[in-house]
């Protein structure tokens, strides 16, 4: 007698792998669930925030259906191929669910119950534009949740309109008191500084926490004068203040936090060792008055052809970087180590260092060698913008070819910048100050930057890299020359 198998159940459970968000990952860390077991999702809805080894990415499902379990809590480190969630496309045919399919799988989030078969589905919050991720701005959706057991059969329609005043998208669904708002940024600091988001007092616009409410949150009490103690009774040291600090624990008077190292800090890392001991830097350094820049800079503000778009001082290094490949192209190249190859790239990928909580990283502008000055404003404009949201996908910070850090935004004069792996040359841009400068034959207050170019000597000889910083340096000085030489 033959057995036959129902395959009905398990096709109406779905499951969601860990996909490859980068090029060649293989694992990545969960940051955040915007979805729990009994919520509706949608085709293309965000369900979860991952962090890789290059960027925050915000993962898709790709069906519709009911989520019936996490496989995963946040914070967990998963192997691309996992299952990290398992949705129910046909909520309404009762059957039973199956057991999950990877044994090896961990169990299911402990903190947010299953959803309740038996029970009545809640009344759908009206259709509109519902709050989709606090700091990600808002879309069409019609999520609605399953009723658990022990839990209220419905929303008060008043409750849910006076929360969608609140989040100034409309009605909305309550948001849960457990899930305090946040931006995803400001949850890794939280994290991070061992702060529970919970017991801080938000000060942001509609309920947000902001990073100043977390770090108010980590400062220290003040503490409190000593109480006098009696000659006749003095009062013994604590044993506790000289007992040292356990090793990996988080303890309120410790002298030191140990910070687990992984994502984006951990690929930083690598690959700034592997660039420093593979490539061998050569640095150099120019002083350069950068005065008539500075008034070039204030007169584009004022261009209506610049209106839209953010003009500083990096964007005129920026273009006059691009120019100075364009008469030196040999720097734009990378050396192929297995084939003993110098690669020359006859386009340029222009990057650009951020400083983000997560870490640095370097986003790049594709094709700028391509780009007029506008095109080139708002490319900046966009690829800074996105880096401080935490939304930099891989893509973006792949195939770059040279790389420039503005670190004179931190005060600092100049550095000695390590190549972004794969590339030949990058440049430092020092701080712009007022100092006394020889112009003219007389000794006159000048606006004067400091400008470093590191390059990998094995492809790039001392004449070629002083020909493209000297370019760089002429054409701040005399920016016409963005004209005459381009």
């Amino acid at each position: 007698m033959t057995t036959m198998t129902d395959t009905s159940n398990a096709a109406r459970f779905r499951e969601f792998k860990m996909p490859d968000v980068g090029e060649g990952l293989t694992e990545a860390e969960i940051l955040k669930w915007y979805v729990q077991p009994g919520d509706t999702v949608t085709d293309g809805q965000v369900v979860c925030e991952v962090e890789t080894a290059k960027a925050a990415v915000e993962l898709p499902i790709p069906f519709d259906g009911v989520v019936h379990e996490l496989r995963f809590p946040e914070g967990t480190t998963v192997d691309v191929g996992q299952v990290i969630i398992a949705v129910d496309v046909d909520p309404g045919s009762g059957d039973a669910a199956p057991a999950p399919a990877e044994a090896a799988a961990p169990a299911p989030v402990a903190e947010v119950p299953a959803p309740a078969a038996a029970a009545e589905p809640e009344p759908e919050a009206p259709k509109g534009r519902q709050p989709v991720l606090v700091g990600y701005g808002v879309a069409e959706t019609s999520t609605k949740r399953r009723a658990r057991k022990g839990a209220a059969a419905s929303v008060p329609a008043a409750a849910a309109a006076i929360q969608g005043e609140m989040n100034g998208h409309g009605a909305a669904l309550a948001a849960p008191k457990d899930r305090p708002l946040a931006k995803p940024p400001v949850r890794k600091l939280a994290k991070d500084l061992g702060i529970d988001l919970a017991t801080v007092v938000p000060t942001g616009k509609d309920g947000i926490i902001t990073r100043e409410d977390v770090h108010a949150a980590a400062a220290p009490v003040p503490a409190q004068a000593p109480v006098p103690v009696p000659v006749q009774a003095p009062a013994p040291a604590p044993v506790a203040a000289e007992a040292p600090a356990v090793s990996g624990t988080t303890v309120a008077d410790a002298r030191e936090t140990r910070i687990p190292v992984k994502g984006v800090r951990k690929a930083i890392a690598q690959a700034m060792v592997g660039s420093a001991f593979t490539a061998p830097h050569v640095t150099e350094f120019v002083t350069v008055d950068v005065t008539r820049t500075m008034k070039l800079v204030a007169e584009l503000k004022e261009d209506k052809d610049m209106a839209g778009v953010r003009v500083n001082p990096l964007l005129i290094i920026a273009k006059a970087l691009l120019v100075a490949i364009r008469r030196n192209p040999e720097i734009n190249a990378a050396w192929d180590e297995p084939n003993q190859e110098i690669v020359q790239k006859h386009y340029v990928n222009l990057g650009i260092a951020a400083a983000t909580p997560r870490g640095l990283i370097v986003p790049n502008i594709k094709d700028a060698h391509d780009m007029t000055l506008p095109q080139l404003a708002a490319a900046l404009g966009e690829l800074v913008s996105t880096a401080r949201d935490g939304k930099t996908s891989p893509a973006a910070m792949a195939g770059g070819t040279v790389t420039i850090t503005n670190v004179g935004v931190f005060g600092v004069d100049t550095g000695t910048p390590i190549l972004n792996s794969g590339e030949s040359a990058i440049l430092a841009v020092g701080a712009i100050k007022l100092q006394p400068w020889v112009h003219k034959g007389k000794v006159k207050p000048r606006q004067v930057t400091t400008l470093a170019l590191s390059f990998d000597h094995r492809l790039v000889d001392g004449e070629l890299g002083s020909k493209v910083l000297a370019d760089v340096a002429a054409i701040l000085e005399q920016p016409k020359r963005l004209i005459t030489w381009a």
